[in-house]
């Protein structure tokens, strides 16, 4: 049984966290949000410590690592731009970290998480769910044992509606989400380098406060994306379904499946980082570099090989920001 401390317990995905360290028969020690709706934590961990300071869930763990009860992990849910500061912390304190996807915001945090890896003598994991779900791992076994030179058409379709909490949150401040491709995109654009090989060309067709559209050359795929968090994009069968989320891939015309299996990729993720398998921060640099191209890239509107919901009008941000 390994010992983990996890920070940022009243995010949206640390249930899915919460539930990995239960099913693989671990055991949660503490756990730190500056906000405490965390009743969640009477379904898994309900002995486990809580704090919603900083420095006293600080305290608390130097206090662990002097005792049998010693901490092994430290599982990380915060805020996309918290994400580093938060993995250096669980270093320093002489743990392995689990930090959710993105990673980091900026390519060059990688190198200094790797050197941070070095001095510590401890290892740093992250969430990239999607290579481990099985329709994808098929996929890739299909790509990989077919044609070398194949160049395969894609198109990623990705809508995932969001309110208007969404502009008030840390989300909707690109500084600290580092916008809508990497806050809703990143799995899928490490997916796609994964499965199709390195990035050769990156354009941005379009790019706003609640969708982004473009190009990917990869060795073996010409991406056109579509990404949004703006309900009135949801297809028509997606609204009479009464669904919020809407996630298509187009392969050479034909439509690749995958909208189920998820339930269970945090757990899988975790079975894997236990085994010595997880993916470590090195992997995750391929989909950091091409969302922090995507951020810092200047528009070119509709020209060349575009997605065809690239088409739809901007709106205006619902709070005139």
């Amino acid at each position: 049984m390994k010992n983990f401390a996890i920070i940022g317990v009243g995010g949206y995905i640390a249930p899915r966290h919460l539930k990995a360290i239960k099913d693989t028969g671990n055991n949660l020690l503490s756990a730190y949000d500056r906000f405490d709706s965390v009743g969640i934590m009477d379904s898994y961990f309900p002995e486990a410590a809580f704090f919603t300071e900083q420095e006293l869930f600080d305290r608390h763990n130097a206090k662990l690592q002097r005792t049998e009860n010693r901490l092994d992990y430290v599982t990380v849910c915060t805020p996309n731009y918290l994400h580093d500061s938060h993995t250096r912390y669980g270093l320093r304190l002489g743990c392995d970290v689990i930090c959710e996807k993105p990673i980091v915001l900026n390519p060059w945090n990688i190198d200094a998480l790797e050197k941070m890896e070095q001095e510590t003598g401890h290892n740093v994991y992250t969430i990239l769910q999607l290579r481990l779900h099985d329709s994808i791992v098929a996929l890739k076994k299909k790509i990989d044992e077919g044609p070398k030179d194949k160049v395969y058409d894609v198109d990623l379709t990705y809508i995932t509606s969001r309110g208007l909490w969404y502009y008030t949150s840390w989300k909707g401040d690109v500084h600290k989400s580092g916008g809508v491709a990497t806050n809703i995109g990143v799995h899928f654009y490490d997916m796609l380098s994964w499965i199709f090989g390195p990035v050769q060309e990156n354009i941005v067709h379009v790019a706003s406060h609640d969708r982004v559209a473009g190009f990917l050359r990869l060795r073996n795929a010409r991406v056109r994306y579509f990404l949004s968090i703006n309900a009135e994009h949801l297809p028509p069968n997606a609204v009479q379904g009464e669904k919020r989320t809407y996630r298509t891939i187009m392969i050479d015309g034909e439509e690749f499946e995958f909208s189920q299996g998820f339930t269970e990729l945090h757990t899988k993720s975790y079975e894997k980082i236990l085994a010595g398998e997880g993916f470590r921060v090195s992997e995750a640099r391929n989909c950091i570099n091409i969302v922090h191209t995507i951020r810092n890239a200047a528009p070119v509107g509709l020209k060349g090989d575009y997605h065809p919901m690239a088409k739809y009008p901007l709106s205006k941000h619902p709070f005139g920001w």
